[in-house]
């Protein structure tokens, strides 16, 4: 049954315009790992998370690396807080690319300024090096790379702790921070509520809501009609409009034409049945690899013109150019596909 997701799929993502009222949209917030894996991400900006209501996106995490992976460029630690682990993507720092490890490079020299800014940068370094083992702190923005959540750290830092002064003064400070901040959800003062009976945000809330549904029940075509009684709760009196069928009906249209221009969904045939389609993101692999087959200089990749036509042909006509473009930057980010030069793409 289309329908069996119910009210629980509904979900008050407060707007972004009125996301800088929550004090922890711009602190770095100490959660525990478990919730930073778990947190929602935004439907209006890529990037943004909500725990328990609150926008996040920066965090201050402390635990122990239990995996390293080093490339040219940056380091990749694995951090354990104990409750979970999550990857830190941490960057080197660009004069130690360039220079090399300066305590290879520092000589025994009279004392000289440049000499003494050598011991500072070879101490700091010798506190971004870390081995397994170790304790790290970290600090940075959230970020969802191939479906997997990660720090990309802005600062971070060996932490020194023989006693374990550290870690207990943190173990003690976070419960507190999630009793006082982190559990008490975002409110809304009567300006800002007012707000969020508006027309736009009901119609991002049930845009949201129909994502939710085709990603969890991985539903691959479907009616406007088996659909439209999840936006039922929207119309509930505390929700103000749409209050009649019509004004549903209008808001599901809108919604669909939402999840068309971003490519999500997409129409064999206008009708007045209107069967949508929602494997788009697998219809333009297929279309991209075909195309590479047949291509005599497949290195070089598919340009943009011809995988749209090859799409329209094979399956929608409805489909745009910029529906096209908005998932094939998807792809990319997922990695799915490189773009191999301006407009030319190929599968990895």
């Amino acid at each position: 049954n289309l329908l069996s997701l119910g009210e629980d799929s509904v979900w008050e993502e407060p707007p972004s315009m009125l996301w800088g009222l929550d004090p922890m949209f711009n602190a770095f917030n100490r959660l525990y790992v478990k919730d930073i894996l778990h947190m929602r991400e935004s439907c209006q900006v890529s990037g943004i998370y909500f725990y328990n209501s609150h926008p996040i996106f920066k965090v201050d995490v402390l635990g122990t690396v239990v995996y390293k992976r080093e490339r040219e460029d940056l380091f990749c630690y694995g951090v354990d807080d104990g409750t979970g682990v999550i990857n830190s993507l941490c960057w080197k720092d660009e004069q130690w690319r360039e220079q090399g490890d300066p305590a290879i490079r520092n000589a025994r020299e009279d004392f000289n300024p440049a000499s003494e800014l050598k011991k500072l940068r070879q101490a700091q370094h010798s506190s971004s090096h870390l081995e397994i083992g170790e304790l790290l702190r970290v600090r940075g923005p959230v970020k969802t790379s191939r479906q997997q959540r990660e720090i990309m750290a802005s600062t971070y830092y060996k932490v020194s702790d023989p006693v374990m002064a550290v870690q207990i003064s943190w173990m003690m400070e976070v419960p507190q921070l999630y009793r006082q901040c982190y559990d008490k959800p975002f409110h809304l003062d009567s300006s800002a509520a007012s707000f969020c009976g508006s027309a736009s945000y009901l119609l991002g809330r049930a845009t949201r809501i129909l994502k939710d549904f085709l990603k969890e029940k991985e539903v691959t075509r479907f009616r406007p009609y088996d659909i439209q009684d999840l936006l039922q709760p929207l119309a509930g009196p505390s929700s103000g409009p749409p209050t009649s069928f019509k004004q549903l009906r209008e808001l599901l249209q809108k919604c669909l034409q939402i999840l068309q221009d971003e490519g999500l969904v997409f129409r064999k045939v206008k009708c007045q049945d209107e069967v949508h389609h929602v494997m788009l993101y697998q219809c333009i692999l297929i279309c991209i690899d075909g195309l590479s087959l047949a291509l005599p200089d497949a290195e070089k990749g598919c340009h943009i013109l011809h995988i749209l036509s090859s799409v329209r042909q094979r399956y929608s006509r409805n489909v745009s150019k910029a529906a096209l473009e908005l998932v094939l930057k998807a792809l990319e980010c997922n990695s799915d596909i490189i773009s191999t030069s301006d407009s030319h793409y190929t599968i990895l």
